[in-house]
């Protein structure tokens, strides 16, 4: 697997970018698992890297996220220990470590060692993660779709349909505690879509948050994001994507007139 992990980075163009390609490679991995265990019966693929390997999204992403779409079966230790042992059987030394007393089961797949096997460091025990994160209680109202991969392997996975991915995003832009800049380029990507949210989606999902429903429909849904999108702070935003982007030109749409013109283009 280390020789496989090696032809794969072959084309990087720096340590930066080699990184990120190592790690979607143990998310593919990770997937591939997922689907072959059954895990797909009991949740379903979303966030960004959902956008990145079953939409072509271009930037890397960290976590792997779900949400649980049907709690009966659900087991997240053994979902965990059955992806564990999937990745020392492929010759990686994964060390995981889990945390399922929270509404988010959240585990981190650990590969000591890792970056200096493929090159990437000098220092023999810095490490390579993917986290993965599970939401046992997510907004009502997603809805599904299961699209075939060819990622290396070929398998299938369950995930939200675009329009309620976007419910979730926009729900992660304009109410998350802290600016996350993956969220606003993923925001522009939507946009640019010009794909319509899952609104029952999005009003449950700021309901559970915050307490009440901001009753967004397709009626006010420009008004509601231009007025949420003026408190966006871009230049945390840029800080926080760039190492994640596969082209840094794409920083420069991080200013508020470009979000306000996507904004309007789109609505």
């Amino acid at each position: 697997m280390i020789e496989a992990l090696k032809q794969e980075l072959a084309g990087g163009v720096s340590v930066e970018d080699k990184t990120n390609r190592a790690r979607e490679f143990l998310q593919v991995l990770a997937l591939k698992s997922l689907s072959d265990q059954d895990a797909f019966s009991n949740i379903a693929f979303i966030g960004g890297t959902a956008l990145r390997i079953v939409f072509g999204l271009r930037r890397f992403s960290e976590d792997l996220d779900f949400s649980v779409v049907s709690a009966e079966g659900y087991d997240f230790g053994a979902l965990c220990g059955r992806l564990e042992k999937v990745f020392r059987l492929n010759g990686l030394n994964a060390v995981l470590d889990k945390d399922r007393d929270k509404t988010v089961n959240s585990a981190f797949l650990t590969f000591p060692g890792l970056p200096h096997a493929l090159g990437l460091s000098g220092h023999k025990r810095e490490k390579l993660s993917i986290k993965l994160e599970i939401d046992t209680d997510p907004p009502a109202g997603w809805k599904m779709q299961t699209t075939v991969l060819n990622k290396t392997y070929l398998f299938s996975v369950a995930h939200y349909d675009l329009p309620s991915m976007f419910a979730g995003k926009l729900h992660a832009s304009f109410y998350r505690r802290y600016t996350k800049g993956r969220d606003i380029y993923d925001l522009f990507w939507y946009l640019g879509r010009k794909v319509r949210p899952n609104f029952e989606m999005l009003n449950n999902a700021v309901a559970q948050s915050q307490g009440k429903a901001p009753g967004v429909n397709s009626g006010n849904f420009k008004e509601f994001m231009l007025e949420r999108a003026a408190n966006i702070d871009l230049g945390a935003a840029k800080k926080d994507v760039e190492r994640f982007l596969e082209d840094k030109s794409e920083l420069r749409l991080f200013s508020k007139d470009t979000l306000a013109a996507a904004i309007n283009s789109a609505g």
